[in-house]
């Protein structure tokens, strides 16, 4: 029949130090695991890189 193409999308989700809040967003060139990125916006803790993977969609 009719072969899907599968698209994969990368993302990075950050977590914050101080109240663990976790920040889902699409990779960006130059992340890494441990990384410390920016401010957290709830708390001005630190967020770093927790975890780096890809989602598969198939159209």
């Amino acid at each position: 029949m009719f072969s899907k193409e599968e698209i994969t999308t990368s993302y990075t989700v950050e977590r914050c130090n101080s109240c663990s809040k976790e920040i889902k967003r699409k990779f960006k060139e130059g992340d890494y695991l441990f990384a410390e990125t920016s401010k957290c916006p709830t708390c001005d803790g630190i967020l770093q890189i927790e975890k780096i993977f890809g989602e598969t969609i198939k159209q």
